[in-house]
């Protein structure tokens, strides 16, 4: 590269790191894979002989018409490159009508997802990607901060409102940490590979995940106050009303949010809602 990326990119040089990106997703010849950020489309000359199809969407119209020209020097038959926003486009109708499946977020998953994505728009492309319907995998490479906070477990310093909601929905592993050496230009920050696995026992349903994001949210933004006022001031319920509900639910008042596990996150909400 001759100049530095328009649009903050950093580009990944380790033959060995792009191969293990690969097998973190665990692909299989019958694999429709969505691509975040091919660039010049390194990762996506080692995923393409082991999957289907792939999809490979990048912002930047030079770099997508140099992938363009690197999938067709490489003979690639089954890459689709297509210049737009990620975070704009509909990923599902990329891909022919018959692999999607709007009707259900789990059943019979029919793509995955990978990518290279900006540090600067890491949360809304995970939100992005779990939005039904769902991939039956995600693995990004992301800041190595963001994936901390994702895998994080209750109780622990990391642990927030953004691990509640993707532990929620996934499986979440946090797989290794990449040296800044492997980009091309280099981050500041290090980086991280996390796979994310959509449950077959969601905590919440698509429907109520709106509801529980902002409810969960609310809370952590009084994180360190005990349960019971938290409650109060999240829900608009009397203090007689949120200790007998705790109460009912096995829950401490005296805890902290950030103790709480998903599954408890949930039962509040459903409370306060009166379900």
């Amino acid at each position: 590269m001759s100049r530095r990326p328009p649009l903050g990119q950093h580009f990944l040089r380790d033959p060995k790191l792009l191969t293990q990106i690969v097998d973190a997703l665990e692909p299989t010849p019958g694999d429709v894979v969505v691509e975040i950020g091919a660039g010049q489309g390194a990762l996506t000359v080692v995923l393409a002989p082991r999957v289907q199809r792939v999809i490979a969407i990048e912002r930047d119209r030079r770099l997508a018409n140099d992938c363009g020209l690197r999938i067709a020097d490489c003979g690639f038959r089954n890459v689709a490159v297509v210049a737009g926003d990620a975070l704009k486009l509909n990923w599902p109708a990329l891909i022919e009508p018959r692999l999607a499946n709007p009707q259900s977020t789990i059943a019979n998953p029919q793509f995955k997802v990978v990518g290279n994505i900006p540090y600067a728009i890491t949360s809304p492309l995970i939100d992005k990607a779990l939005t039904p319907p769902l991939p039956e995998r995600i693995v990004f490479l992301m800041q190595r901060e963001v994936a901390d906070r994702l895998a994080a477990p209750p109780g622990s310093r990391a642990y927030g409102a953004l691990s509640v909601g993707v532990q929620a929905t996934c499986r979440v592993e946090r797989l290794l940490t990449v040296r800044a050496g492997a980009f091309h230009p280099a981050p500041r920050v290090a980086s991280a590979l996390v796979r994310l696995t959509p449950r077959p026992d969601p905590v919440v349903s698509p429907a109520e995940a709106p509801a529980f994001r902002a409810f969960v949210t609310a809370c952590f933004t009084r994180r360190r106050k005990q349960l019971r006022n938290v409650v109060i001031a999240a829900t608009g319920r009397p203090a007689a009303a949120v200790l007998a509900g705790l109460g009912q639910l096995g829950l401490d008042p005296t805890a902290r949010p950030e103790t709480l596990a998903p599954e408890q996150f949930a039962r509040l909400l459903r409370w306060g809602r009166g379900l």
